[in-house]
């Protein structure tokens, strides 16, 4: 098995990379893989959780991958693998090179799905994924008495695509810590925030929408 070397963040991503050297504008990219330019965005920045399903972001790079050209041996260099030796009269083909988006998506899952806390493969999961960040609610309320570091969580959460509904007071300003709450039915939905946000899960009373979270930010972090 291939370790996949972890990606500098300051430098492109190998997508990005790839587009570079082919001198292709971000809007030229998207024309010719048939996708919007958000779309090609997210790719090459890793917010693949913007795609409504892990499916939709394969099927994205896929045809990405397809539209720009990339083959099988230069996927593989691009996500720092190993490249095997060619025989001369090896053949790059149209299939070679949709077989090379799926070896690019492969490659940087460990990089991109990993640090995301998408890359899970319970069963659950894999059977009925979550639904797009944007699906949820949010609504972000101050528990530790600083209101800037709330909107600073608000902030960070809207940047993960959730739907802020309101910044607001909590109904106290003793909280301990951070965390993310849901209501009954919205476990993995609470899950995935707090995994994205590094803080803990936990259920709230009662409610009939699991699909709106609480998050209440505590004092600041220090470290």
């Amino acid at each position: 098995m291939s370790v996949v070397p972890l990606i500098d963040p300051q430098e492109p991503s190998p997508l990005a990379s790839a587009r570079l050297h082919r001198k292709l504008t971000v809007e030229e990219a998207a024309r010719r893989a048939g996708l919007t330019p958000d779309q090609i965005e997210w790719l090459e920045a890793g917010r693949v959780y913007r795609f409504p399903a892990a499916d939709d972001a394969l099927v994205a790079v896929v045809l990405y991958a397809t539209a720009i050209g990339i083959d099988q041996d230069e996927a593989r260099g691009l996500a720092r693998l190993p490249v095997e030796a060619r025989p001369k009269r090896y053949l790059r083909t149209r299939i070679a090179s949709a077989a090379a988006g799926v070896v690019v998506l492969a490659a940087l899952a460990v990089t991109l799905l990993g640090g995301l806390g998408l890359g899970g493969d319970s069963k659950q999961q894999r059977a009925q994924p979550l639904p797009p960040t944007w699906k949820l609610s949010v609504d972000v309320l101050n528990g530790g008495g600083d209101i800037y570091y709330t909107r600073a969580v608000a902030s960070k959460i809207g940047g993960l695509g959730y739907k802020i509904k309101r910044v607001a007071k909590a109904n106290r300003f003793d909280y301990p810590d951070t965390a993310v709450y849901f209501e009954p039915g919205g476990e993995a939905y609470g899950a995935r925030l707090a995994r994205q946000l590094g803080v803990q899960a936990r259920p709230l009373p009662g409610g009939s929408n699991p699909r709106r979270l609480v998050v209440i930010a505590g004092p600041p972090r220090v470290g």
